[in-house]
């Protein structure tokens, strides 16, 4: 099954490469990892998309709590959480493609953000289905480039991930 792991850990250098190491020595996967500074500069915020069991998504947790770096580990899974990532999509716009990645852009409440004579650059925000969906309802002949960030996730209501 596909977790959310969310952390704060130091914002210092060579902590992302041991949490990435963590995961490598023991045969983990990482399906998406985002990381980035929080409203506290001496903190970064990770969420970590991989899978397993709840025996190995348990492991995984107690791991990441024992590295030093790492301030705190939640469990986005263990509750209600909004998750999103972006795409950018470059895409062919000449022909019978320029009106069709109009209106597909429109159907998934994306935005063109540039426009070239023979091309479009979309870009699309959701959870990573409903980007997978995008791109299964385009002509894949129509995709140029795709870049995606990776999943970002926040638990909803009274969850914080705060010290």
């Amino acid at each position: 099954m596909k977790h959310l792991i969310s952390l704060l850990m130091e914002n210092e250098a060579g902590a992302l490469s041991r949490v990435a190491g963590l995961f490598s020595a023991r045969g983990y996967n990482i399906e998406s990892l985002t990381v980035a500074p929080t409203e506290d500069p001496t903190l970064s915020r990770m969420t970590i998309v991989t899978s397993g069991s709840e025996e190995v998504i348990e492991q995984i947790i107690k791991q990441l709590n024992k590295l030093v770096d790492v301030v705190k580990v939640l469990d986005l899974n263990d509750g209600r959480f909004i998750e999103r990532e972006l795409m950018l999509v470059k895409v062919k716009a000449t022909g019978v493609f320029r009106d069709e990645m109009q209106r597909m852009c429109e159907i998934f409440r994306g935005r063109i953000i540039d426009v070239a004579d023979n091309s479009y650059i979309i870009e699309l925000t959701g959870s990573g289905s409903k980007l997978d969906a995008f791109l299964d309802a385009i002509d894949k002949t129509a995709i140029l480039e795709t870049v995606r960030t990776g999943a970002s996730g926040i638990g909803r209501g009274e969850r914080i991930l705060k010290l």
